[in-house]
């Protein structure tokens, strides 16, 4: 039986991120990122009427886990863009990056979004396979915008997808 539980494929639903999930969205923020933000960072941007985000949960898990993955946007005018996203590396490739982004995309429309917007680094090639996959396209770049936390610069490729 414990067997069979450690084995256990780890199952998520994506809900709707609140004010009590700032924590640990700021915690992964600073497992992924080389400048994270802080918990009142994410606390601010969350409490604003036109920014949404979306928290992965595992479902199946015995003891409560970290946040195995989230994404923020802020919706505008007609434009959303995605503000942050993150992955744990041990949940990389199965599919939540997909699912969390969907979410975000379908409230982005549903808000009036008619295109959507983000930035990612254009040596981060699992993040571009995922959102060319989701049907984003370069727009621009902005060369030197990334600084790591050994002080090396890289392009920030801008992505598009049109929300229908």
């Amino acid at each position: 039986m414990l067997e069979a539980y450690l084995s256990l494929k780890p199952e998520f639903e994506i809900v709707a991120m609140d004010s009590d999930d700032c924590h640990g969205v700021a915690v992964l923020h600073g497992e992924r990122f080389a400048r994270p933000w802080g918990d009142g960072e994410f606390h601010s941007l969350l409490s604003q009427d036109n920014v949404f985000g979306f928290v992965a949960r595992q479902t199946n898990a015995f003891l409560k886990k970290p946040l195995p993955g989230f994404v923020l946007a802020r919706q505008v005018a007609g434009e959303a863009e995605i503000l942050t996203v993150a992955v744990q590396t041990k949940a990389a490739r199965s599919g939540l990056g997909w699912r969390l982004m969907q979410a975000a995309m379908r409230e982005a429309h549903a808000r009036g979004g008619e295109s959507l917007f983000l930035e990612v680094d254009a040596g981060n090639v699992p993040a571009l396979g995922l959102y060319r996959k989701l049907g984003f396209e370069q727009v621009g770049e902005r060369r030197g915008y990334y600084k790591d936390d050994k002080g090396a610069v890289s392009t920030a490729l801008v992505m598009k997808r049109v929300l229908r």
